[in-house]
């Protein structure tokens, strides 16, 4: 039986598919078992991702597939740039790319404030240059009931935060999308109190999971990717994962949400992905991968409860939703 790869372990696409093909043409392609996640060695990422290929019996795909640790493959570059929720530009999926394409991201600060000991303004080539850039591959489950698996770049959030050196009171992590109503045509409408805000427990926050990405695929994020950096919280519903960030704040109460604000009896704080708690106005369990026709079950906490689930030890998560 195979086992898991490290999601921080698989490379990005171009980088990927070149080692790939060197090693294609040097003959040298390893055929391998795959190293456990929890082992201090491990072979290169491209023979990690083509053992589990050679795992699940298809040898042909371990030279073009990325995959991530359950055996799923991730969606094309043009899937995840053209297929996204961004409701400050529109709320059609489709029309997202086009109208955010041209939307100016540099220059870009994001401002880390509240409780912490040393706030600071980061402009987006400190926070490029300070924190060492990751590849990681993750599953995204929107609350819509669809999903992707994306291979990201960017580094652990929890690495800013211990920059700032959090005080005692800092409780839960407050973070606020750029306002911008003259270039984004969906901040007119009434129905959301914006701009776009999000929160975490701050465990949740520091957890080696949640992610700062700043790429996609090994290029830089697009505008409608949440461009130029954006949080990734992958065992919780997409609308967690919030984009284009400007303001990050340590804060001692928990703070509103976009969503909260706009429908509190359908989205609440937490939103763990969680097959056995339904959305008001459709199941959660099972889901609809872009790409793909069948559907497939729902994992709770989008398939990372061994990572996290201690998080919520105690809690009624159907409660906490």
């Amino acid at each position: 039986m195979s086992q898991k790869i490290r999601s921080s372990e698989i490379t990005s696409e171009h980088v990927y598919l070149n080692r790939r093909q060197f090693m294609k043409t040097a003959g040298i392609l390893s055929l391998g078992g795959v190293v456990a996640a929890a082992c201090g060695t491990s072979p290169s990422a491209e023979e990690a991702v083509a053992d589990v290929a050679v795992a699940e019996g298809d040898a042909g795909a371990a030279a073009d597939a990325i995959v991530d640790e359950l055996g799923r493959t991730a969606n094309t570059f043009e899937e995840i740039t053209n297929y996204n929720n961004y409701y400050e530009f529109t709320t059609d999926k489709e029309d997202v790319a086009q109208m955010a394409a041209n939307y100016v991201t540099s220059p870009w600060q994001v401002e880390v404030s509240g409780h912490v000991n040393n706030p600071g303004v980061y402009g987006l080539e400190d926070l490029l240059t300070q924190f060492d850039q990751e590849e990681r591959i993750y599953r995204l489950r929107c609350v819509e009931a669809w999903s992707m698996v994306i291979p990201w770049s960017g580094f652990p959030l929890r690495k800013l935060l211990e920059k700032a050196d959090p005080t005692s009171k800092a409780k839960y992590v407050r973070f606020e999308t750029v306002f911008d109503p003259d270039n984004m045509p969906g901040l007119s409408s009434p129905f959301y109190n914006w701009p776009y805000q999000e929160g975490l427990r701050i465990d949740e926050a520091m957890h080696d999971l949640t992610l700062m990405a700043t790429g996609i695929y090994g290029k830089e994020l697009l505008p409608q990717n949440g461009a130029p950096i954006r949080l990734v919280v992958p065992w919780k519903y997409g609308f967690k994962s919030i984009k284009s960030i400007v303001k990050i704040e340590l804060t001692e109460e928990q703070p509103s949400t976009l969503w909260m604000t706009a429908a509190p009896n359908e989205y609440g704080f937490y939103a763990n992905v969680n097959p056995n708690v339904d959305h008001p106005r459709w199941s959660q369990g099972s889901e609809r991968p872009i790409g793909q026709f069948s559907r497939i079950p729902t994992l709770n906490f989008n398939g990372y409860e061994e990572e996290v689930a201690g998080l919520y030890t105690g809690m009624d998560l159907s409660v906490n939703f």
